[in-house]
């Protein structure tokens, strides 16, 4: 930026210009970007009032990415009932009430569960199935990739409140824990909601079902892990209101909870690079790498830049990027940016 007409580099351009920068770097204050967020959108504790900070609007209202997963669900569940319903004679197996047993055979055939209580008898019931789970094999995955998540989030804040309820945490710790450890808690989540389903559904299984305690698992087992070998299954009209929900929350949820799994040991493994790196011990060709404008020192952005780099951050794909972006900006090649530079580039 220009300060009294006088430019200074982005990166110094000389010896005394980093040490001088080098010197003010401990006695200087973050400044806080004029696009960042203002501060009265960081939560705040009230006296007394261990109310929920102002991002509690996110979790009252629902996200777009969830409203647009949850029309495409409604829209391939009504229509898939629907048509299924029309072709109910062309369906053989056990069947209980129409419109009930077509949403049943539509999620049954989303979640790849097929338990073969309900099989299609004709070429264009066949050739429907084919064409429904595929299209529901892609909504889970867009289910897995959105909403899932979206909704393991909300529960997040409530999960860490609960872990620290006999101690005196405020809303911006919550927050704050939440944020550094975003991955456990997802995983923690989604661990004890599986949980919750596997448990309910053997409860129901065994009262409603009259299967044995072992049978019943062996069913919610098959039935999760999308097997669904058929000799055990939903036969009343109230168990399969009830598979309507719980095998599609119940395959999602194991989907998720391998998932997060994965997400666990890349960050573990991610977060033991980065100590690493913050470690060990800086070489003289560490100084020689990081010293991007080649002028023998290395000021604090170079420093932070290398560093980065190592710890899988950026890439020096990202590092080009940004520099040729930097150069077109730069207009009359001072190696610096000001107000000028950006009026030319705009109406160049």
């Amino acid at each position: 930026m220009a300060n009294n007409g006088v430019k200074e580099p982005l990166l110094s351009g000389s010896l005394d210009a980093t040490q001088k920068a080098k010197r003010q770097l401990n006695k200087r204050r973050l400044l806080r970007s004029k696009s960042a967020p203002g501060t009265d959108l960081v939560p705040t504790e009230t006296n007394g009032n261990e109310s929920i900070p102002p991002m509690v609007s996110i979790f009252q209202n629902l996200h777009p990415s969830f409203k647009r997963v949850a029309i495409y669900l409604a829209i391939y569940l009504g229509v898939g009932a629907l048509i299924f319903y029309l072709v109910g004679n062309q369906i053989k197996g056990l069947k209980t009430d129409g419109i009930l047993d077509a949403l049943y055979f539509t999620i049954v055939t989303m979640t790849t569960v097929g338990y073969g209580d309900l099989v299609p008898n004709t070429n264009l019931t066949k050739l429907l199935a084919c064409a429904f789970v595929f299209s529901g094999m892609a909504l889970i995955g867009l289910i897995l990739s959105k909403a899932a998540d979206y909704l393991v989030e909300k529960q997040e804040f409530l999960l860490v409140k609960a872990m620290h309820m006999h101690q005196k945490v405020g809303p911006t710790e919550i927050l704050k824990e939440v944020e550094t450890n975003k991955t456990k808690y997802k995983f923690l989540v989604v661990f004890f909601l599986l949980l919750i389903l596997i448990i309910s559904g053997t409860i129901f299984l065994v009262t409603v079902e009259k299967l044995d305690i072992i049978d019943a698992f062996y069913c919610v087992c098959s039935t999760f892990t999308t097997l669904g070998y058929g000799d055990k299954s939903f036969s009343t009209q109230a168990g399969r209101i009830f598979a309507v929900f719980w095998i599609l929350t119940g395959t999602i949820c194991l989907a998720q909870f391998f998932l997060y799994i994965a997400e666990l040991k890349t960050e573990s493994r991610q977060k033991a690079l980065v100590k690493w790196v913050l470690t060990r011990k800086i070489t003289n060709l560490d100084l020689e790498a990081a010293d991007l404008d080649n002028d023998g020192t290395v000021g604090a952005a170079e420093f932070v830049i290398y560093k980065l780099k190592e710890m899988g951050k950026i890439s020096q794909e990202d590092i080009s990027l940004v520099m040729q972006e930097f150069e077109q900006l730069d207009v009359d090649d001072s190696g610096t940016l000001s107000r000028s530079d950006i009026k030319l580039a705009q109406s160049s």
